[in-house]
């Protein structure tokens, strides 16, 4: 018989209150958070990637945070393999692990035990070469439409002519796990644990969550967003290729100070972040609709919120075979 592991998953788009309903969740039951979000899991993106700040960690224990280069591959097995592990230490502890994150590839991955087909260099050869026929005879743009059903997460943080990125991701998806590429296991090769979860997908009316988006790129340059990416651009220079790179924000800035270093347009430059992480949202918003079973819950005033919150710790109560009224402070 498979482990048996309760967990909570507090998934949704971008500045829509994820981090702080599951720290206060994880105060509440005591609980440990699994972050399953694919840029801040790397070192040196502090400001543009809304990673958990020293005040919000030292509220709740946050697992996979800050530990890969940027330099660094990380795929969906890698995130798998990582969270499978942390959940089991975080129960095994006697805490509930509380998946955290809108990384939904990330998400559905451990869920439902995604299996991974093993990589073969001579087989990535092949794919390679195959994918660049396809392109000299479909054109880039076909390319990326193709990208966008099969990774929309992707296909966001990739520009439409970026012709290289583009390969690499659909190259990455057949062979680490995007949803083309993945096989679900079978029923009669059933995982040595299985996930008693309750997903809870947040979200905000969309003028809303688009106007927290708005104020948060606001909060990120003011806070220095460019003078990390120019740091990041002196002191590791080959990272521009790296899959770090292409997070929304940070792609746009060292692309920009590539160009025109001594002369950027920061109007300009933040107003296309805040358009691209719009869109991203709106994808990220698609994605989660997929997801079955999951709970939604939309809020846009601080009561919604502690009603939100109400329905999380109650969730996670249950999980844990318990019955707990109200929110600790």
């Amino acid at each position: 018989m498979p482990r048996v592991i309760p967990l909570l998953v507090v998934a949704g788009p971008t500045a829509c209150g994820k981090t702080q309903a599951a720290i206060r969740v994880a105060r509440a039951v005591g609980g440990e958070i699994i972050s399953a979000d694919s840029m801040q899991i790397y070192r040196g993106l502090e400001v543009g990637t809304a990673k958990p700040t020293p005040e919000e960690r030292a509220q709740a224990r946050f697992h996979l945070v800050d530990f890969v280069d940027v330099e660094q591959p990380y795929t969906v097995a890698d995130f798998q393999r990582d969270a499978t592990q942390a959940i089991a230490e975080v129960w095994g502890r006697g805490c509930l692990p509380i998946l955290c994150g809108g990384t939904g590839l990330y998400v559905r991955a451990v869920l439902e035990h995604f299996v991974f087909p093993a990589d073969d260099p001579q087989q990535r050869a092949r794919l390679r070469t195959q994918l660049e026929a396809e392109a000299k005879r479909l054109g880039t743009e076909t390319m990326h439409r193709r990208l966008s059903e099969i990774d929309p997460e992707a296909a966001v943080r990739i520009m439409p002519g970026d012709l290289r990125r583009i390969l690499r991701a659909l190259e990455v998806c057949a062979l680490t796990g995007a949803p083309a590429g993945v096989q679900q296991r079978r029923v009669d090769d059933a995982p040595g644990v299985q996930y008693n979860h309750s997903t809870f997908i947040l979200s905000r009316p969309r003028a809303v969550l688009y106007e927290g988006i708005e104020q948060r790129v606001d909060q990120m340059m003011a806070a220095g967003w460019v003078d990390e990416a120019a740091a990041l651009r002196r002191s590791r220079p080959s990272a521009g290729g790296s899959q770090a790179m292409q997070a929304i924000g940070y792609r746009h800035l060292w692309q920009a100070l590539e160009e025109r270093p001594e002369n950027l347009d920061l109007d300009g430059l933040t107003a296309t972040i805040k358009r691209d992480t719009r869109r991203f949202a709106k994808r990220q918003l698609t994605w989660f609709r997929r997801e079955s079973p999951a709970q939604w819950r939309e809020w846009g005033t601080a009561a919604e919120f502690d009603c939100l919150l109400h329905d999380l710790c109650h969730g996670a109560a249950r999980l844990l075979g318990e019955r707990r009224e109200g929110i600790r402070k």
